[in-house]
């Protein structure tokens, strides 16, 4: 096989393996279209459970009560989808790694997935309740509290990826650890440096409101400090059961297709 037709079939392969990520995508949006209006409200219940009585969310935009749950709508297929379409990525990467390297790489797909989805279950559960009742205490008491369901929406929706982009630090310092960019006692002798960088990366990433990057700066610290340990136990054991007479499965022979 020489390496031009290789290479088509690798985007043949990824192509197939991209339209099937978007398939699911678009099956689990279909199948959730019908309660999209559940689904904000469901979203939208921390925010309600704080505001004053007699008060409600509007809609500024004549079309908003209708975009804005068919936006929800898609945003949450795809976080749905998310483990089929990693596993699309496994499926186009897998054949090109070592032994030791699927040894690595499987387990953190699998740990990412349930990270984010983690930090999305935080921000939800935790810094919504705490957040919003700050926000209608510190209120002006001639302030009518009406948020914007748009408005609302890309809030939530910020914070979620922000969260749930932060839940995954443990990922990234596993594989900075065994890709030998620093190693454990390194990141260790810097925590000072990481404490004042969660708190910046805090407040680049939320809103700008104290409840909510305090919120995501403390996670982001013990999920350094989680990264640590595991980076390196887990950097430890991976060199230990490396051998260097793996070949990668798909054997593309470099040799053989510069002869050809």
């Amino acid at each position: 096989m020489t390496t031009q037709s290789s290479f088509i079939t690798h985007l043949v392969e990824l192509r197939s393996r991209v339209l099937k990520a978007l398939a699911s995508v678009l099956v689990i949006f279909m199948a959730l279209a019908y309660w999209a209006q559940d689904l904000y409200g469901i979203l939208a219940a921390p925010l309600v459970a704080t505001i004053p009585e007699g008060a409600s969310m509007i809609a500024t935009s004549v079309a908003s009560p209708f975009f804005a749950p068919f936006k929800l709508t898609m945003v949450l297929s795809f976080f749905i989808a998310i483990p089929y379409v990693l596993y699309q990525i496994w499926g186009f990467i897998a054949p090109g790694l070592y032994r030791n390297e699927k040894k690595l790489v499987a387990p953190l797909l699998l740990s990412s997935t349930l990270l984010f989805y983690s930090g999305m279950a935080f921000a939800y559960f935790v810094v919504f309740p705490l957040a919003f009742s700050f926000f209608a205490a510190v209120a002006p008491d001639d302030v009518l509290i009406s948020p914007d369901i748009s408005e609302y929406l890309s809030f939530v929706l910020k914070i979620f990826f922000a969260f749930g982009v932060a839940f995954e630090i443990p990922v990234a310092i596993i594989l900075m650890c065994w890709t030998g960019m620093t190693t454990p006692d390194q990141l260790r002798a810097k925590r000072s440096h990481v404490i004042v960088a969660a708190f910046v990366v805090g407040m680049l990433l939320t809103p700008p409101d104290v409840i909510s990057q305090v919120l995501l700066a403390i996670p982001m610290w013990f999920l350094f400090e989680v990264g640590v340990v595991v980076g390196g136990w887990y950097t430890k054991n991976a060199r230990r059961d490396q051998d260097p007479d793996d070949e990668v499965s798909m054997d593309p022979k470099p040799e053989e297709e510069k002869n050809n």
